[in-house]
């Protein structure tokens, strides 16, 4: 039996093009002479599709589109995710599917099980569990159909009371297919590897795994669909981060050697192309082909234009530095030499002037007051307000340029240098900013080394540091770390005995992190890299009461 992994980038909501394009890929399947081929969850759709699922006419026009890929099954089988109305006076309006249709006729409509309701997750919003449990006989053979998180449930520390795979596996398949829908994050890739080489392993049975590739908003989904033999082992793996289709002649008798790519838990060039393919999605999809970026000469502008570039083109991506009183030489001719190097447009645009009108405007409000951090977020707004007019004027939309780490602790100016379309290194901590600084530089420099070796700075004032009101990033980047990917508490942290680390800095920092909650609820969408990633999947209450 010949079978397709047929790995493509969706656009939500555009039923009509994912369908053009699942069309193609069977017709390129039948030229190979291919038996089944299988797409990824929710393909039709595109996912996640969230509250689009609410309206009737959508999954309407979801069903029309089935109606014509089914036509299209002269002569093979395909499976392809869908929504589906669910039938029922009680529950879910709506079934997450796979489709099996052959020879134009639908064989069987398999429905999702598992709905995960955590961090980006939110499927029980919508889907109505599955409850039946049956295998699709086809050419001899029985297929074990299960759609993404319905082969997550295998290890020690079980999600659910239910486990399809055991359901099925009493009725003795010789395959399971899973429909994915998993999206990247840098722990991610290991894990899901890991747990279906056990499920493989768990019921002897070989394994054809579909995920989806392509950014959607802030997700970012990286491939990586595969073939597992009944023993574990890797035979097969699609690229990441791109659009693949192979073909795998299986036969029920044979084990195949193990051949998949060495990454690991943490690859910085992993997170490198997760980040340029969602930049380049993010723009591709919302129909925008230009960036501008106030260009600091400071480390995370200059990833964030590298990224850039190497996203839309260099010469797409403006850079604009805006230097204050306080901005050093040094700054200027570094942010000039990065775009020089990238070969981007580049303009000064000094905000003194600015700055000064604002100042003068307020003279009379401010009078009696001393100069404080008011000021210095007048410059970041000075900034912000002169990208947003280049934006508006030229039709370049605005990559925010803050890390993680400013962004946890609120070291960013709200409608300043929190501005932008899109935020790129958002889910980055500082430390990983410098990392990928000199991925970046791999093969020659590409952001000048004067950048990444000088101290962080606002320059909002004369000699500023970043250190002056942080402490050093590696240890601020550890302590954040702790609280927001693992979720512990002061007590626990403080208790690591982490170097350089005492109570009275663990809790002054947490401290910042949940007072600045406010501003993260109104900052632009985060590429997620990470398993909590401010944004959609880390919910905290804005107005309350806590002392983790």
């Amino acid at each position: 039996m010949n079978i397709a992994l047929a790995q493509l980038n969706y656009v939500i909501g555009d039923i009509e093009g994912n369908t053009s394009k699942i069309l193609t890929q069977i017709a390129k399947a039948k030229q190979q002479e291919v038996d089944i081929v299988v797409f990824s969850e929710l393909a039709v759709c595109g996912y996640p599709p969230k509250d689009l699922l609410d309206y009737p006419s959508f999954i309407d026009r979801c069903e029309t589109s089935l109606e014509i890929i089914r036509q299209n099954t002269e002569g093979i089988a395909v499976l392809v995710g869908s929504p589906s109305w669910s039938g029922l006076t009680k529950g879910k309006k709506l079934y997450n599917s796979a489709y099996f249709f052959a020879n134009r006729t639908l064989l069987r409509r398999i429905d999702k099980t598992l709905l995960p309701t955590y961090d980006i997750f939110d499927e029980y919003r919508y889907f109505e569990p599955n409850e039946v449990f049956e295998c699709v006989e086809y050419m001899g053979e029985k297929i074990a159909v299960t759609i993404c998180e319905d082969l997550w449930n295998i290890d020690d520390e079980k999600l659910y009371k239910v486990t399809p795979m055991d359901e099925l596996y009493r009725q003795k398949p010789s395959v399971m297919i899973n429909l994915s829908g998993s999206p990247y994050s840098y722990n991610h890739v290991e894990k899901r590897r890991t747990r279906m080489q056990l499920n493989a392993k768990t019921y002897g049975i070989p394994l054809f795994y579909v995920n989806q590739v392509g950014g959607n908003t802030d997700i970012l989904f990286d491939g990586g669909s595969m073939f597992i033999n009944r023993v574990g082992q890797i035979v097969e793996e699609c690229a990441f981060y791109e659009e693949d289709f192979k073909v795998i002649t299986w036969d029920s008798k044979c084990i195949y050697k193990d051949n998949h790519q060495d990454y690991y838990d943490y690859d910085i060039g992993l997170i490198h192309d997760a980040l340029v393919m969602g930049v380049r999605d993010y723009f591709t999809k919302i129909g925008f082909k230009n960036a501008v970026i106030g260009s600091s000469g400071g480390i995370d502008s200059a990833v964030v234009h590298a990224i850039a570039a190497e996203a839309l083109g260099a010469q797409n991506v403006k850079a604009i530095t805006m230097p204050s009183q306080y901005s050093s030489t040094g700054s200027i001719e570094d942010a000039k030499k990065l775009a020089d190097n990238l070969g981007s447009p580049f303009s000064i645009i000094p905000i003194k002037e600015v700055f000064d009108t604002f100042s003068e405007t307020l003279a009379a409000e401010f009078a009696g007051t001393e100069s404080n951090v008011t000021e210095e977020n007048l410059q970041a707004r000075s900034r912000g307000v002169i990208l947003m007019a280049y934006s508006n004027k030229f039709g370049n939309m605005v990559l925010n340029t803050s890390n993680k780490s400013e962004s946890a602790v609120g070291y960013t100016t709200l409608y300043g240098d929190m501005c932008g379309g899109l935020s790129v290194i958002g889910d980055l901590y500082k430390e990983q900013v410098y990392e990928l600084a000199r991925f970046i530089n791999r093969y020659g420099e590409v952001i000048p080394f004067e950048i990444i070796n000088k101290e962080p700075s606002a320059e909002l004032r004369p000699n500023q540091k970043d250190s002056d009101s942080l402490p050093p990033y590696p240890i601020l980047d550890k302590i954040l770390f702790y609280y927001i990917e693992e979720k512990k508490g002061w007590r626990e942290i403080v208790a690591m005995k982490i170097e350089g680390v005492d109570e009275m800095l663990v809790r002054k920092i947490i401290q910042l992190v949940d007072r600045n909650e406010y501003k993260r609820f109104q900052a632009s969408p985060t590429l997620r890299i990470s398993h909590k990633a401010f944004g959609t999947g880390r919910r905290m209450p804005i107005v309350a009461r806590y002392n983790h």
